[in-house]
Parts: structure tokens; sequence; C-alpha cells
């Protein structure tokens, strides 16, 4: 099932350290099959509020983000981030096609007081 790393950058600080983050970092994704689907921009925020930028790296599987951000030579520059940012970072599974939202209630981490009877 496809996966992704997901990161709220919160705020950054332009320096040469983040910048040699951004040149280096793509190498690190190419051998566990990692891409950029989403990488700062622009946001529109419709709710509440989003400080800062929304970064989603899209992986084969659980097991190749995972391979990704323990490899040598991520590790290697994961500082040159979190010394320069706040960030919030998460890894999240894909869904399965066809995906309805009420698949998620058959799913064992759904409160048993949580129904489609509403």
């Amino acid at each position: 099932m496809t996966a992704y790393a997901v990161a709220h950058m919160r705020h950054a600080t332009m320096g040469p350290q983040i910048v040699e983050y951004l040149h280096r970092i793509d190498a690190t994704l190419e051998p566990f099959g990692g891409r950029f689907l989403v990488h700062g921009g622009g946001v529109e925020v419709i709710e509440n509020d989003w400080p800062g930028h929304l970064i989603i790296i899209e992986f084969p599987d659980r097991q190749h983000v995972h391979g990704w951000y323990n490899s040598p030579p991520y590790q290697a520059i994961l500082a040159l981030r979190t010394g320069n940012s706040v960030s919030d970072v998460v890894f999240a599974d894909g869904v399965e096609h066809p995906h309805k939202a009420t698949d998620v209630l058959e799913e064992s981490t759904v409160p048993d007081q949580l129904s489609l009877e509403a």
C-alpha cells in the first residue's frame, strides 16, 4: 500500500543549512522510490490557520518510507532541517481503491461508540 511522509513545516530559517538540505534530499529519495507530491507552494487556508508549508512525499509502501528516513544518507542531512525549522512529521498509509469515507468505521482503531447510525 502506498505510504506518505507528510510534514507541516511551521517555520524555517532559510539559510545555508536549509539550502544544503534542499540540494541533497532528492538523492536520498531515489533509492526508496520517493517522490514529492506537494512541496511548499501556495496553500489556500479554508478553515482555521495554517502557518508554514505542506510537504507530501509518496513512497511505494511503509517499509520504503521507513527505509528512507532511517537511511544513512538521509540521517546525514536531517539535522540541517531539524536545526533550522519547526516541523510536524508523520508517516501515513494511503487507501485501497475504491474507498469510501465509511470504510474507516470498519477499522479496529475506531472507537466503539462511533457508528453509521447518527
